[in-house]
């Protein structure tokens, strides 16, 4: 049994190191953490950029990459606590965007500003408890190659956005969207697809 296993087996050393890692109540981790663990751990490209006033709420036991010329801006938020945060190469994320994995985005993607990731949802199962201590489920987020989300999108757990494709600003994106569509609305729907045979970008019926 490997050491991940192990504390994870046992409940008193798993709340030790869950205390020694994140600060009590918060989802912030440690300021140890952030200096001399979060540097050496996890993966970031050559010519990739975090702004300084980026809230990077990113810990050991789930992966954050960025790939090469990557950008995240200022006044956005980062959080792998429960699922994975990729980063693809020469990507840039707008100011005040919140990505809260399981998210992979890919590579050549842009998005605009005030964009929401977020992988994660509260359960809500039982009435006599605070939705806040039932847990949370997790469903990834999938940005595929080209795409651009303009501003204010809100892309919802458990929905891949296909290659090439763009997300009219202020829409909801609750259903995957076909590679090579632009996609409007709340929920957001595919008005547009790329013929590749006509290569002209036709209304969708």
């Amino acid at each position: 049994m490997g050491l991940k296993e192990k504390i994870k087996s046992n409940e008193r050393i798993k709340k030790l190191v869950h205390w020694s890692i994140l600060i009590p109540k918060q989802t912030r981790p440690r300021l140890w953490i952030k200096w001399f663990v979060n540097p050496f751990y996890h993966k970031k490209g050559k010519g990739a950029i975090v702004r300084p006033r980026t809230r990077m709420d990113v810990v050991p036991w789930n992966k954050f990459e960025m790939g090469e010329d990557s950008t995240i801006e200022d006044f956005s938020a980062i959080n792998n606590g429960v699922g994975s945060v990729i980063i693809g190469d020469r990507t840039k994320i707008g100011l005040s965007n919140t990505i809260i994995g399981p998210v992979r985005i890919g590579n050549d993607i842009r998005l605009a500003q005030n964009i929401t990731l977020s992988g994660l949802n509260h359960n809500y199962e039982d009435v006599n408890l605070p939705i806040h201590v039932q847990g949370v489920s997790t469903s990834p987020i999938v940005i595929e190659d080209d795409s651009w989300l303009g501003a204010n999108v809100v892309v919802v757990a458990g929905v891949t956005i296909g290659k090439h494709s763009i997300i009219a600003a202020g829409s909801i994106v609750t259903k995957n969207i076909p590679p090579y569509s632009v996609a409007v609305g709340n929920p957001a729907r595919v008005l547009k697809q790329y013929n590749h045979q006509t290569k002209v970008w036709e209304k969708v019926k």
